[in-house]
C-alpha cells in the first residue's frame, strides 16, 4: 500500500457514521465536552505537551494509567491526518490491545476534527480483512475518519499481520497487553524506509514483557526510541484531578485532590505490587515470582561462558560419520578449552532440561567449593539439535568433569531417551528426573533458597535472568508455567530452559555421591602400604589374595 491510498481495501464493507449517529457502543473520545478544545490554554498537562513536542521517528511512552497520552496522541494523530502531504500530512493506524480502545480513540479524532481541524469527519465502520498465518483470511470490524487532505485515520486489531505493507504513523497502545507486540513491532518497522513513524505506548504488564524488554533496550541505547516516564503522580502533579474536575463539573481543592489520590491508591488494598504498577509505572514480577532480578543477580559472575549451538534442520539428514565429525569439531572447539581448566581436586555435577526443538536443550556443569558454594563452570544451550547427537554432547562433557559425582537429566517426554542412556553409562551417579508436581514441590524450594543464602553462582547472562525470573508459584508450587514463553536476546523462544537446567543441577548436587579411594591392605606393619596386589600373581611375593580382588583398604568419602 503506497502513501497516498485511501481507498478501502477490496470488498471492504463501509458503514459511514456521522457524529451525531454513532452507535451507543462507539464512545466519543471518552465521554469528552462537546465543546472541549484542547488547544485552549489550560487545558493539555506539561506531559502531554511534551509527548506531542516531541516528533521523533520512534517514540516510547512508559506511562500509569488513564494518564492522557491516549488523548494527546489522538489530538497529534487528528492535525497530521488533516494536514496536506507538503505540510507533514499523513495515514494514522491505531492498533489498540482491544476493540473497544479503537473506538474510543477513533471517538477523540472526530472530536479533535471538528474542533481543531474545523472538519466535519464521518466515522466509517468497515469490514477488514485480516490475513491469518495460514493465509487465510477472516473480516474483522475497524473504525476510520477520512479528511479532506486525502488521508484518514484507523484503528485496527492488534495481529501483526494487519499492518504489514501499511504507510503512514502506526500507533502501538497499551502495548504490554497485546499478544506479541515483537511481532507488532517487527511488522511495522519497514515503514520507517518510507518516513513513517512508531508510537508505543503502554502502562506495565510484568518485567518478562516485551514491552518491559523495550525499554530496557531503549535505556540502554540499543534501540533509538524516545523515552517518556509518566507515571500516576507526574501527572497529578501537572494538573490531572483538575482536568478530571473540568470533565465531571466539580470544584477543585487540594483537600479533595489529595483525597481522590489516595482513595485511587488505597482501592488496590493489599494488592500493593499491582498498584505500583498500574500507577507507579513499576513493572512487577510475574505474579507470585519465586526469585527476584536482585537475587538472581547477587548470584551471577561475569566470566562464567555460556556456549550456544544452534543446528540447521538438514542437520540430521546427514550421514552418521558426517553429525559424529562435525559434533566432535563442535566439541573440540568450544568445549574442551572451558573443560581443560576445571578444578581436578573439586566434585563435579552435571544438569540437564532437554529441549529437541522450539525451547533451548539447557546443560550446566559446575563444582561444589570447598564452601559448599555451587558454582556453575559452563552452560550450554543446544537448540534443534538431534536426540544422538546431544548424547554425544552429553558423554563429551561429562567424561571430563574431574570427580564426576552427579547429574540429572530431564527425563518427562522425549527427554527420557537422552536421561535413560545417561543413567546407562554412568550408572547410579545420574537420575532421570520426571518432573512432575510433586518432584518441584520437593527440589525447587532448596534452589530457591540457594540464591538467598547466596550459595550458588551463575553465569551473568541475560536469558539467564529471565529465565529465573520466570520462575513462579503455580498452585503453591515453584516452576516454570507451562504456558509461559518468551523471546531470548537471539529473538527465539524461551521457556525458562536455563532456570530448569539449574533445578537439575542442584539437584544433582544433592544425591549423595559416593567417591572410593583406594589404599591397600599393608600385609606388614601396620600403616605400611603393599602395592604389590596390583602386579600380577606371579610378580607378588603373597599370591594369597587374587590379584583381581578389590583392596580391603577401600575408604569411603563423601555423603552415603
Amino acid at each position: 500500500m503506497t502513501p497516498s491510498e485511501t481507498a478501502p481495501l477490496p470488498n471492504a464493507t463501509v458503514l459511514p457514521r456521522e457524529p451525531d449517529e454513532l452507535p451507543v457502543d462507539l464512545p466519543r473520545g471518552g465521554q469528552i465536552p462537546d465543546d472541549l478544545d484542547p488547544l485552549a490554554e489550560g487545558i493539555l498537562m506539561r506531559h502531554q505537551a511534551e509527548w506531542l513536542e516531541d516528533d521523533s521517528d520512534l517514540k516510547l511512552g512508559e506511562k500509569g494509567r488513564r494518564t492522557g497520552i491516549t488523548f494527546a496522541e489522538a489530538l497529534g494523530d487528528t492535525l497530521i491526518a488533516a494536514a496536506k502531504r507538503s505540510a507533514g500530512g499523513d495515514n494514522v493506524f491505531y492498533i489498540g490491545d482491544t476493540k473497544d480502545k479503537g473506538r474510543e480513540f477513533i471517538g477523540y479524532v472526530a472530536h479533535f476534527a471538528r474542533l481543531v481541524a474545523k472538519q466535519l469527519v464521518a466515522i466509517e465502520e468497515f469490514m477488514f480483512e485480516d490475513k491469518l498465518p495460514d493465509g487465510s483470511s477472516r473480516f474483522i470490524s475497524a473504525y476510520r475518519c477520512r479528511f479532506a487532505s486525502g488521508f484518514r485515520v484507523e484503528a485496527l486489531s492488534s495481529r501483526p499481520e494487519n499492518i504489514r505493507g501499511l504507510q503512514g504513523v502506526v500507533v502501538i497502545d497499551e502495548a504490554a497487553f497485546h499478544k506479541d507486540v515483537r511481532a507488532v513491532l517487527d511488522a511495522v518497522n519497514a515503514l520507517l524506509i518510507w518516513g513513517g513513524k512508531i508510537r508505543v505506548i503502554s502502562t506495565h504488564n510484568g518485567v518478562l514483557n516485551p514491552f518491559n524488554e523495550l525499554i530496557r533496550e531503549a535505556e540502554a541505547g540499543k534501540v533509538p526510541f524516545s523515552l517518556h516516564f509518566i507515571p500516576f503522580a507526574k501527572a497529578v502533579e501537572n494538573g490531572l484531578y483538575r482536568r478530571v474536575c473540568l470533565i465531571r463539573g466539580w470544584d477543585w481543592s487540594q483537600e479533595d485532590q489529595d483525597a481522590w489520590e489516595a482513595r485511587i491508591r488505597g482501592s488496590y488494598g493489599v494488592r500493593e505490587t499491582a498498584m505500583k504498577q498500574e500507577l507507579d509505572c513499576v513493572p512487577s514480577e510475574a505474579e507470585g515470582a519465586a526469585l527476584t532480578r536482585v537475587q538472581i543477580e547477587a548470584c551471577m559472575a561475569g566470566d562464567i561462558p555460556v556456549v550456544r549451538w544452534v543446528l540447521p534442520d538438514s542437520f540430521k539428514n546427514q550421514p552418521e560419520h558426517i553429525r559424529k565429525a562435525e559434533t566432535l569439531a563442535f566439541c573440540e572447539a568450544r568445549l574442551a578449552p572451558i573443560l581443560e581448566k576445571l578444578d581436578p581436586e573439586r566434585p563435579h555435577y552435571y544438569g540437564q532440561d532437554f529441549a529437541r526443538s522450539g525451547d533451548a536443550s539447557a546443560i550446566m556443569a559446575g563444582a561444589e567449593e570447598r564452601s559448599l558454594v555451587r558454582v556453575v563452570k559452563l552452560v550450554v544451550e543446544l537448540r534443534n539439535v538431534p536426540f544422538e547427537t546431544q548424547r554425544d554432547v552429553l558423554f563429551y562433557i561429562v567424561d571430563r568433569l574431574p570427580r564426576f559425582s552427579g547429574g540429572a537429566n530431564d527425563a518427562t517426554g522425549n527427554g527420557a531417551y537422552l536421561a535413560e542412556v545417561a543413567r546407562q553409562k554412568y550408572g547410579e551417579r545420574f537420575v532421570e528426573v520426571k518432573a512432575t508436581a510433586e518432584w518441584y514441590r520437593v527440589n525447587s524450594p532448596p534452589y530457591v533458597e540457594a540464591f538467598g543464602d547466596n550459595t550458588i553462582v551463575l553465569p551473568r547472562d541475560q536469558d539467564v535472568i529471565r529465565d529465573h525470573q520466570a520462575l513462579v508459584y503455580v498452585n503453591g508450587v515453584i516452576k516454570v508455567p507451562d504456558d509461559m514463553r518468551f523471546k531470548g536476546e537471539d529473538g527465539l523462544e524461551r521457556h525458562g530452559d536455563t532456570a530448569i537446567a539449574g533445578l537439575m543441577f542442584w539437584h544433582a548436587t544433592q544425591q549423595g555421591a559416593v567417591e572410593y579411594g583406594y589404599e591397600t591392605a599393608s600385609p606388614g606393619s601396620p600403616g605400611t602400604r603393599d602395592r604389590s596386589f596390583h602386579r600380577p600373581p606371579t610378580e607378588r611375593e603373597d599370591n594369597s589374595r587374587p590379584w583381581y580382588r578389590p583392596p580391603l583398604g577401600s575408604r569411603l568419602r563423601g555423603w552415603l
